[in-house]
């Protein structure tokens, strides 16, 4: 069994390495995050070690209580105000910040890193496999809660992975690799050579990559 604190740190020094090989020019191409480059995706993972509880809680305020209206504009400042470079020594510094979304553990801190790193390398088209352990971390701690936070429609859709024995919901089978499939549960749309079925179109963009 993999200990969580391990997979975090792991998690987070990988993505660092690959960020600090980035060329300058992908920091401006879009993530899936919606209206987020990779600037401001970078700026979102390594806020919580940058930013205090009283300058959150300020900007919660300013934002009307809206933790996305906060986080989105947050984003945008520091990725305005911060190199890559500084991005980048940020996330090495903090590999093994104890940082936890507020009301969750550290599957949460894990689950976080996991996704926004997909919406990175996904949209990059980079070809990188999330370790099989954490993947299993990350699916085992979902709840059917998260993805009707994201308004995913799942009705008659059953998610398959194809290289982990994982299903969720019922329904025909939308298959692909698990990552992708976690992607898909976070509201994501992806390219569409990462899924199949007959589904496929509802969450894919219909560009290969």
């Amino acid at each position: 069994m993999t200990d969580i604190r391990t997979a975090v740190a792991g998690e987070r020094s990988e993505l660092a390495e690959l960020l600090a090989g980035l060329p300058e020019t992908d920091w401006d191409r879009p993530s899936l995050c919606e209206g987020w480059r990779v600037r401001e995706l970078v700026a979102h993972i390594t806020m919580p070690y940058r930013i205090t509880m009283p300058r959150l809680l300020a900007g919660l305020v300013r934002a009307g209580g809206s933790f996305n209206r906060y986080a989105d504009r947050q984003a945008r400042r520091d990725a305005s105000e911060l190199t890559p470079a500084e991005l980048v020594a940020c996330l090495h510094a903090n590999v093994n910040h104890p940082w936890k979304p507020p009301g969750d553990g550290y599957e949460g801190a894990l689950s976080h890193d996991v996704i926004h790193g997909l919406d990175l390398t996904v949209a990059l088209g980079i070809d990188r496999q999330v370790p099989a352990e954490r993947l299993r971390i990350v699916l085992g701690a979902l709840k059917p809660r998260q993805a009707r936070y994201f308004g995913v429609d799942l009705d008659g859709v059953q998610l398959r992975a194809t290289d982990l024995d994982w299903t969720y919901g019922t329904g025909e089978p939308l298959a692909g690799l698990a990552q992708d499939l976690l992607l898909v549960l976070c509201g994501r749309t992806l390219p569409a050579d990462h899924l199949s079925g007959r589904h496929a179109d509802r969450f894919t963009t219909g560009v290969t990559r």
